[in-house]
């Protein structure tokens, strides 16, 4: 077999492989085996008809496709290999010869993944952020503990006030009519918590227990249902009951409920402000590491063809759907709700998907460009710690990956980032 590729215009190329006529007979003969089972011809038995007699009643024609789809799947990816390109989508297919007795021909149109020129990823800058914890942050951490410890009570006297939570029911009107999803009998609803349309929570403010309240609000211009954005809705809104929260006082013993390792107050607020300092450590780390990657990626031009686009958001697509799941939903549910069907929520994703793309190529082509190696025991390393986070042996996670060339690609890719994070230079 042999095989010629001509780069065209843009990402296409033409792909030019040529089968020998033996492997072509070979494949016609498999073709046979495989379709004489399915013919019934008076005088023979299911599967015995003579190879010629075939030919002379159907030809051999009739046997080509299925010959195809032999010689194809094999040879594609060993021409491929041959001529070093490495293809982004199915290709199209065209035969130029196939012909019992002689070599096959056959034109594969492909796209293949972009050539990359890198920008500049060394000597690129940063901003310095400090990793120091401000009385400040820790007492805003304290009083979001204490929040989440707090209890609702019934409010006996007075009208609702900012962090209160307000039982209603509402009942929604745009242009007089009823619209879906308007509705709702016992809500909870805490005044503050900017979770319902944008004026409804302020103007339930100073309203008591009993009452009933005309809410007049506007849809923002962007909202979800096409039906309702930027309409103007009233809402009719009769309060049940009106609950305020009672936020306990940090006590030694609540300090060690909420951190057994904490001795007390004192000890709790220490133990804290180390735990704060950590995390804005590591989230400043992780932010300088993005911000480097993205000055790397937008310093390099690169031409990307749809089919990677497309293969990206497909996949960031399913990574969405499984988030659904975690929380017991699907996606048909989840348009649903949102009033955006699978194309709307892909076009969404869109800018997104190629500059995900378009960020791996690059530290892909940062990692030729440094002949980057990933080592055995690297890759060993790898995978006891996935086994660790994941609680399943090494072996399963071979498994379960099968190509490990895909983590291989990933630990590269990392290498890449530590590459431009070592050679840039804080601000």
């Amino acid at each position: 077999m042999t095989a010629q590729w001509e780069k065209k215009e843009g990402n296409v190329g033409t792909l030019t492989v040529t089968v020998p006529s033996e492997k072509l007979d070979e494949a016609l003969d498999q073709a046979f085996k495989k379709v004489v089972k399915q013919v019934e011809v008076p005088g023979f038995r299911k599967g015995k008809m003579p190879r010629k007699m075939f030919e002379q009643r159907f030809g051999v024609e009739s046997l080509y496709q299925d010959a195809l789809d032999i010689i194809l799947p094999a040879t594609y990816p060993q021409a491929i290999d041959e001529v070093g390109i490495n293809p982004v989508a199915q290709p199209e297919v065209d035969i130029e010869q196939m012909e019992q007795g002689k070599d096959l021909i056959y034109v594969a149109n492909v796209t293949v993944e972009p050539e990359v020129e890198l920008g500049e990823y060394k000597g690129l800058t940063y901003e310095k952020k400090d990793d120091e914890v401000t009385d400040q942050e820790i007492q805003d951490a304290i009083n979001a503990q204490l929040e989440r410890k707090a209890e609702l009570e019934l409010k006996e006297d007075g009208a609702i006030e900012e962090g209160n939570v307000a039982v209603i029911d509402f009942d929604g009107y745009v242009d007089g009519e009823q619209f879906e999803g308007g509705q709702a009998e016992g809500y909870e609803l805490e005044i503050g918590s900017g979770s319902f349309i944008p004026g409804f929570e302020e103007q339930l403010v100073g309203v008591k227990s009993g009452d009933e309240k005309d809410v007049v609000v506007t849809f923002p211009e962007e909202y979800h249902a096409e039906n309702l954005a930027g309409k103007e809705a009233t809402f009719k809104v009769k309060v049940h009951d009106i609950k305020e929260k009672n936020v306990p006082e940090l006590t030694d013993e609540l300090a060690k409920e909420l951190n057994q390792d904490a001795d007390s107050v004192q000890d709790y607020k220490e133990k804290l402000a180390e735990e704060m300092k950590t995390q804005k450590a590591e989230a400043n780390e992780a932010q300088m590491k993005e911000e480097l990657v993205v000055k790397a990626t937008d310093n390099t031009e690169i031409d990307i063809p749809e089919a990677m686009v497309e293969t990206e958001l497909n996949r960031m697509l399913q990574e969405f759907e499984q988030r659904l799941a975690q929380q017991g939903m699907n996606l048909e549910l989840y348009s649903q709700l949102s009033g955006q069907d699978t194309d709307q929520l892909k076009e969404q994703m869109k800018g997104d998907a190629k500059e995900r793309v378009k960020t791996n190529l690059v530290l892909r082509a940062i990692s030729d460009a440094e002949n980057i190696e990933v080592t055995e025991e690297a890759m060993n390393e790898e995978l006891t710690k996935m086994s660790e986070q994941f609680g399943i042996s090494v072996e399963d996670i071979k498994s379960t990956l099968g190509d490990l060339s895909i983590l291989e690609n990933d630990l590269k890719v990392q290498k890449a980032i530590d590459v431009i994070v070592d050679n840039a230079k804080a601000e």
